[in-house]
């Protein structure tokens, strides 16, 4: 019997990077087409996981086990957005500056009988209080480019957090703890 398949559905290579950590290579990889619109009122744990589980669903495979995931920056109830522009980035700076935020990064795997499981990581971060040339520097980096909340951990942003308590790979977008936990219990067998 041929090895059940993992269809991953994000474009992220990162998200591929630390499933490789995992020791696991998806047979497939692809972001799902869907409206990541907040719904009115929803709280970032509810968006997060509605998104994760949405992505799932949109890339459904009779086939092979679906990956998928949602990271999202909160400040209190508030969703800080991707950051597309320097003035998105520079104002979610602004807002994290000096401050403490939560990641919350959920995950959904759909089996082929179309069994969801799901679970989210829940990290604190704090930045340091930014000066303006920090900011300035961080923005003509270009890292903040299409990164929940304007940075990413992973690149030089990571020297301007002063703590993080929870899941650094769940900052960086697959909490690999979480993941692992729901490969294992869905059967996938792990490298």
């Amino acid at each position: 019997m041929a090895a059940p398949r993992l269809i991953l559905a994000s474009a992220s290579p990162r998200r591929r990077e630390l499933l490789a950590r995992l020791g696991v290579e998806p047979a497939r990889i692809g972001g799902a087409d869907i409206d990541e619109t907040p719904l009115k009122g929803e709280i970032p744990r509810d968006y997060a996981r509605r998104m994760a589980r949405e992505k799932a669903q949109a890339a459904a495979d009779p086939d092979g086990f679906v990956l998928a995931g949602d990271t999202v920056v909160a400040l209190g109830r508030r969703i800080l957005p991707k950051a597309e522009d320097e003035a998105t980035a520079r104002r979610c700076l602004g807002l994290l500056s000096g401050r403490r935020h939560r990641v919350l990064s959920a995950i959904a795997l759909l089996g082929p009988d179309g069994t969801l499981r799901e679970q989210l990581s829940e990290t604190v971060v704090i930045f340091k209080r930014l000066s303006a040339e920090e900011t300035e520097a961080y923005i003509a980096s270009g890292e903040w480019h299409g990164k929940a909340g304007g940075y990413a951990i992973q690149g030089s942003a990571e020297g301007l957090i002063s703590r993080i308590q929870g899941s650094h790979s769940g900052v960086v977008g697959l909490p690999l703890f979480e993941t692992r936990a729901l490969l294992k219990a869905a059967g996938f067998p792990l490298g």
